[in-house]
């Protein structure tokens, strides 16, 4: 009899919390299992909704949490402060801080705040020990500068988030020794630009993502997103690595428990 259990991935980035998913959680989280989806990391992107990522996570076992300030609205939000990240990383289930970085594609005029914010986030990101969880859109300079300038200043770990940027801001994140996710765009077919940044990457330094509500890959873009997808998403990334789906995904997984390790020992205690 044939074994036809998918093999095991992790949606390392969505928004559960969106309204998107308001009463439909439960069948969400069930269809992401029937696709292999075991474990989800659900973002929080305004720290004054924390509570409610985090009753999320509490509410439902393959779901883990981030917190932080998302960079476009970090002009409308209190800055986080290092003490702040540090006492809501003491949540067995927070396994990361962000989402946090640069956006200057909506919010260039911000700029100056993001950045403050941004060295908030690594500073947390430094003491706790959890990954940080970077976006970064038309910023690449800054970016790639921030990252590095910090990272001289003591070592942390990171994840950049649906990368979609530059091949030198890919491979300055992975001088570093950060990792990249691939988002359903790495899906899209106008997207073979990008598909050659992550082929030339390192395997074991590969995540993949939803991003949900928001980026379906095909057969469902233009639809809502949501965790089961990823399955989508890292059967279109094996093809770009050339290796069969099965070993793609051990692969990320392995890559995922190296990087959020928290989540890998909460799984492994429980």
């Amino acid at each position: 009899m044939t074994d036809t259990t998918p093999p095991a991935i992790t949606d390392s980035h969505c928004h559960l919390d969106f309204p998107d998913f308001e009463g439909k959680l439960p069948d969400v989280i069930a269809r992401a299992a029937e696709a292999g989806v075991i474990r989800m990391v659900t973002i929080c992107t305004r720290l004054r909704n924390e509570p409610t990522v985090r009753a999320i996570a509490e509410a439902h076992a393959p779901v883990f949490y981030a917190a932080g300030t998302h960079p476009m609205s970090a002009a409308e939000e209190p800055l986080a402060t290092v003490e702040e990240l540090i006492a809501l990383a003491q949540h067995p289930k927070m396994v990361g801080i962000g989402e946090t970085g640069l956006d200057y594609h909506y919010t260039s005029e911000s700029a100056e705040i993001q950045k403050t914010s941004l060295r908030v986030h690594i500073a947390a990101a430094r003491e706790t020990g959890l990954p940080l969880i970077i976006h970064a859109r038309d910023a690449d300079e800054d970016m790639a500068r921030i990252l590095t300038e910090e990272h001289c200043d003591g070592a942390y770990s990171c994840v950049m988030h649906c990368f979609s940027s530059s091949p030198a801001l890919a491979r300055a994140a992975l001088d570093l020794g950060f990792y990249l996710s691939m988002s359903g765009i790495t899906a899209f077919p106008k997207s073979a630009d990008l598909r050659d940044i992550f082929a030339a990457a390192p395997l074991d330094r590969i995540l993949v993502e939803t991003d949900a509500p928001y980026l379906a890959p095909p057969p469902h873009r233009g639809k809502r997103n949501e965790p089961a997808f990823t399955a989508h998403t890292a059967a279109r990334a094996a093809e770009t690595f050339g290796i069969d789906y099965p070993t793609f995904a051990a692969q990320t997984q392995s890559n995922f428990d190296r990087l959020f390790t928290k989540a890998a020992q909460f799984e492994a205690a429980a």
